[in-house]
């Protein structure tokens, strides 16, 4: 459970439950395939809601910024379909895992982020994952965002959460910064159980994760019609991704 701390740097969030290596087109090939077996999603009428999940331990914290801007580019690129809420959900320190309200606005998302200190601790992935299932079950939420760099818990409840969501239908598509193996192969199950997709990336790959992001949240927001007209034009992991959705 999060701490009650919340004076000492104002965010607007709610506790939650009690140098790596460079994408090679190969990977980024196999994110975009695994994304193309997706499911269709029925059109609902209804804005988008994605959760948006990062690691805000104390090794992440020299691209937490980075996250910070990145984030902006879900909602841009969202408008048109009708929009995107987002909600923020972190951990960090001893136990502490929050999420904000859900936020229309790439501006207020960014300023709770920006508000957020990167502290030690451990991993609280299964903390999310179960957060997660709670909110698709009061309203559905369309896909989960996770960003991390490390894996410190007993991987079979997490995948038991995963696989939760999963029949729920709720992909996560984990982005892992680092190479660490056994931290890969965690995030690798995670998306496989939810019917999700995995992509390693560092800072030298910020673009292209921005690109994917943009792209996971068109997904979220309006299925893979939507994702196939956004991808016209556009980068070229993202046209990849597209044409395969196309074919």
């Amino acid at each position: 459970m999060g701490t009650k701390n919340d004076r000492d740097y104002k965010l607007p969030v709610e506790p939650v439950g009690s140098g790596g290596e460079v994408s090679t087109r190969s990977e980024i090939d196999a994110f975009l395939s695994t994304v193309r077996s997706m499911p269709r999603q029925a059109p609902t009428g209804r804005r988008g809601r994605l959760v948006f999940a990062l690691d805000a331990t104390a090794s992440r914290e020299p691209t937490w910024d980075r996250a910070c801007h990145i984030q902006a580019e879900m909602f841009h690129q969202t408008a048109a379909l009708g929009g995107l809420d987002v909600q923020l959900v972190f951990y960090r320190g001893y136990g502490e895992c929050k999420a904000s309200k859900w936020h229309s606005d790439p501006k207020a998302l960014g300023k709770v982020m920006t508000g957020v200190r990167c502290l030690g601790g451990q991993t609280q992935i299964g903390k999310i994952l179960k957060h997660a299932i709670k909110e698709t079950r009061r309203e559905k939420v369309g896909a989960l965002v996770f960003v991390g760099d490390a894996f410190e818990e007993d991987i079979d409840a997490v995948c038991h959460a995963a696989g939760e969501l999963g029949v729920l239908g709720v992909p996560v598509f984990t982005f892992h910064e680092g190479g660490d193996p056994i931290v890969a192969r965690a995030f690798q199950q995670i998306a496989s159980l939810t019917r999700g997709a995995y992509c390693p990336f560092d800072l030298s790959s910020a673009d292209r994760l921005k690109e994917l992001l943009a792209a996971v949240a068109v997904y979220a927001a309006g299925g893979r019609q939507a994702l196939l007209s956004y991808g016209k034009g556009r980068g070229e992991a993202v046209r990849l991704l597209t044409s395969q959705v196309g074919g």
